[in-house]
């Protein structure tokens, strides 16, 4: 069964740039659409960013513009490249694998979940 693991959350100011990488344990990794959610307190999970197995992409209202979706399927692993950050981007991000290249947005199409990586941007 497919792991995932996240990493390169961390803390940086207003304006600043993270990279997040998603790691992938299965060699199917190819086959599955990725997503990245992410969750601040006391909200819901919200849909953030998703590349299907065709390398589509799709992003939230909120970042679009801002972040970039890839994936690099010989390594298999997904990443999020979030620039001009900002403090309401604050959360737990998740990355995410599923079947479903159609239905990217909402987190019940997606099987497997890492275990979550915090990124917090100060004013």
């Amino acid at each position: 069964q497919m792991q995932l693991v996240e990493s390169g959350g961390g803390s940086v100011q207003a304006g600043g740039s993270l990279r997040l990488s998603c790691a992938a344990s299965a060699r199917n990794f190819n086959t599955r659409a990725m997503g990245w959610f992410r969750q601040a307190p006391g909200k819901g999970r919200e849909f953030v960013a998703a590349i299907t197995r065709n390398a589509n992409t799709y992003y939230g209202n909120s970042v679009k513009g801002r972040f970039t979706i890839s994936r690099d399927n010989a390594k298999n692993t997904a990443y999020l490249q979030m620039n001009s950050l900002k403090p309401e981007d604050t959360a737990v991000y998740y990355c995410a694998a599923g079947r479903s290249d159609t239905i990217v947005q909402i987190s019940s199409t997606y099987e497997t979940w890492g275990q979550g990586t915090q990124v917090t941007v100060s004013s």
